[in-house]
């Protein structure tokens, strides 16, 4: 069971700091843990940041899109080797471009110390804040970093691979798998069901089902790659209950 945060299990909120999973969700999914061999959140969020917010620490986190990993019982998560070495440009490019007109435009950067992602869901004026987010990546690839969107999100990443993805490759290696699940909900799990699906024609897994949530402003080609679509964070807590059994 690999599951997606924010807009699968927690909704979306203006405030991503503000965003919590509901206590009914929670305790499904415990009892899930309980149940199934694996069960792992799979976030942009750092993986300590995951934890935190789903509130269960006795299953496995993927943190930073990948980049991070927390499995059931660590106390501090690992990151990808890859990326250590480009903490120092990450940390300038906050220092330079954490400006105060960003803030003016209500622009929330978040540090996910391998990644900066620049919000801008309630911004008085989301156009201009676009805008102004738009030419803060055009500052990125100058500087040799790489940009990946979301949704009202922007993220400034080292050019290493990393992606959720990868992530549950990570996590799952060694596993023979037989029957394997991941929901979300963004275009950054699109990489999710596409590797789950390579596992499968691998022979790791046996069985792939890829799970998109459906959601207002959420990306079409989520409904289009998906073996199954629900309505929203109301759907997958639909979809837990029915995975545990009476």
């Amino acid at each position: 069971m690999l599951l997606d945060v924010d807009g699968t299990l927690a909704p979306i909120v203006d405030n991503a700091a503000e965003a919590g999973v509901p206590e009914a969700t929670r305790q499904l999914l415990i009892a899930i843990s309980r149940r199934y061999g694996l069960l792992a959140c799979v976030s942009g969020r750092r993986a300590s940041d995951a934890r935190a917010m789903v509130s269960i620490g006795t299953i496995a986190y993927i943190g930073s899109h990948g980049a991070e990993l927390l499995k059931a019982g660590w106390t501090e998560a690992v990151l990808d080797p890859g990326l250590r070495s480009w903490m120092p440009q990450i940390a300038a490019f906050r220092e330079e471009y954490d400006t105060t007109d960003l803030q003016r435009r209500r622009i929330r950067l978040e540090d996910k110390g391998a990644i900066l992602a620049f919000h801008w869901r309630g911004a008085r004026d989301e156009e201009a804040a676009r805008a102004a987010i738009d030419e803060l990546a055009g500052h990125a690839t100058a500087a040799g970093l790489e940009v990946q969107w979301g949704r009202k999100v922007m993220e400034v990443r080292p050019p290493v691979a990393i992606d959720k993805g990868q992530g549950i490759a990570t996590l799952l290696h060694g596993r023979q798998v037989s029957t394997a699940l991941y929901a979300g909900d963004d275009i950054t799990d699109l990489d999710a069901f596409r590797k789950l699906r390579q596992l499968q024609e691998s022979g790791q897994v046996q069985r792939a089902l890829c799970i998109g949530v459906r959601s207002e402003d959420g990306p079409v080609e989520i409904e289009r790659e998906a073996d199954l679509v629900i309505d929203g964070t109301a759907g997958m807590q639909s979809v837990l209950a029915a995975l545990i059994p009476d």
